[in-house]
């Protein structure tokens, strides 16, 4: 035990002296809130130092429930995490249900073991629950450090949102665990396994990974993703979990598209799931609401999930689903990750004009987020906002995308400037908002 301890304490200091803080530039002003915290070199404590960020819709005076957006291992995904508080999709999802929005950052040394944080057990789940209780003080809302949780997670986010949810299954609506999940079986130098209990298997949960993960490309760098996810997948539907697996047609580790298909799977599982009052206990999945689909990852010949009531196949070899509208979205996916929409975004708001400046304020489209804006100056066309859309990993987006499913920085703002304007006239603008299937608001 003493020379356990050595190693952390040589572990500890090794990262204080070579790895500086990581630095937010983005302001913590209400609605956002944000706490921080210094690694431990106590045992069972959490080693690295951490941040939380957390957005609270103002008009939401009882918070009913916490959406999580965990970052994946490594210094380049850690540091995502410090936008993931501010991305406009994920808040249009807490909004709806009265929830909060927070992103941990793990502020973890590129070459330092992940398990040290992505293990919830080694004190990232403590960290995790204090920052609750002390961003819920900050903000006057002391409900967050009891309301349930959305967990999202990738990579090494997903093995931390999926342990989380074996350990703390009663506080858990819905996790959705991409390219990542927590060991339940033993094996030589791997983490102790996670046991699956009676409650975990009513939690639903979905595992999301890229093609490339192991399905059609089986050598590549991430080619063990799909059969540690299948191990994961089959101990839990083997036990009557309700769990799901979607394959992204398209990517590999990267997130590509998933978050059109998270999102109204999120949407299901939370408005089944939350209480109507904050504080009472999560309500259980309808028994009658499931939809099943036989397991297949291939691109070809995926089976159109049908009711659970009818469905005749292995129930243990099956993907469990929570409503019609998923399963519709889950069969689309499956073959281009290309879930459609049929409802326009929201319209812009607080349209101002300062001289030549425009702003402006929107709402994500809960099912396809926002993808650039629409100036009009006289009921005429003058730009796009952005001129050109950005996302090197799926479909172009307002906020762009990093690798880890977060808004790049430095945040892009809604604001346009019109070089064009001539002195001494008088204009009318208008503002368009656009999401990324290409509807436009009223």
């Amino acid at each position: 035990m003493r020379q356990i301890t050595l190693l952390l304490l040589v572990l500890v200091s090794s990262i204080s002296a070579q790895e500086a803080p990581y630095v937010n530039p983005l302001a913590a002003d209400p609605p956002y809130y944000r706490v921080r915290y210094e690694g431990s070199s106590q045992m069972g404590q959490l080693v690295f130092p951490s941040s939380f960020t957390v957005w609270i819709p103002p008009e939401v005076k009882t918070l009913r429930g916490l959406v999580v957006h965990q970052h994946g291992c490594g210094e380049g995904s850690c540091k995502s995490g410090l936008t993931g508080a501010f991305d406009l999709h994920w808040q249009a999802l807490a909004k709806k249900h009265d929830c909060a929005l927070i992103a941990p950052t793990y502020e973890q040394p590129e070459k330092a073991n992940c398990q040290l944080w992505c293990d919830p057990r080694n004190g990232s789940d403590a960290a995790f629950q204090k920052s609750l209780t002390d961003l819920g003080a900050k903000s006057n809302h002391p409900e967050l450090a009891t309301v349930p949780w959305a967990l999202w997670g990738h990579s090494g986010g997903g093995h931390w949102a999926g342990g989380m949810t074996l350990l703390h299954p009663d506080r858990v609506a819905a996790a959705w665990l991409r390219s990542g999940v927590p060991p339940v079986t033993a094996a030589e130098g791997k983490p102790t396994p996670y046991s699956i209990s009676d409650a975990a298997c009513l939690v639903p949960v979905m595992c999301n990974i890229g093609t490339k993960e192991g399905v059609t490309d089986k050598v590549g760098r991430f080619a063990g993703v799909w059969p540690g996810v299948e191990v994961f997948f089959n101990a839990l539907r083997a036990k009557g979990g309700l769990v799901g697996v979607s394959v992204d047609p398209l990517s590999s580790h990267d997130c590509g598209n998933q978050r059109y298909l998270a999102m109204p799977w999120f949407d299901a599982c939370l408005t089944a799931r939350l209480p109507a009052k904050s504080g009472d206990l999560l309500r259980p999945m309808p028994s009658k609401a499931g939809w099943i689909a036989p397991l297949n990852t291939g691109e070809a010949n995926i089976v159109a999930p049908v009711p659970a009531a009818t469905f005749t196949g292995a129930v243990d070899k099956s993907v469990w689903l929570p409503n019609e509208s998923v399963a519709t979205a889950w069969l689309q996916y499956a073959k281009d990750s290309a879930v459609t929409d049929p409802t326009p975004p929201p319209a812009p708001t607080n349209l101002k004009v300062a001289g030549n400046v425009l702003t402006w304020s929107a709402d994500a489209d809960l099912e396809s987020g926002l993808a650039s804006f629409i100036i009009e100056r006289d009921g005429k066309f003058l730009a796009n906002v952005p001129e050109q859309g950005k996302n090197p990993f799926g479909r172009p987006i307002f906020q762009n995308l990093s690798y880890s499913d977060t808004p790049t920085q430095p945040l892009v703002e809604m604001r346009f400037t019109d070089t064009k304007v001539e002195a001494g006239k008088t204009h009318q603008y208008r503002v368009i908002a656009v999401n990324t299937v290409g509807l436009t608001s009223k």
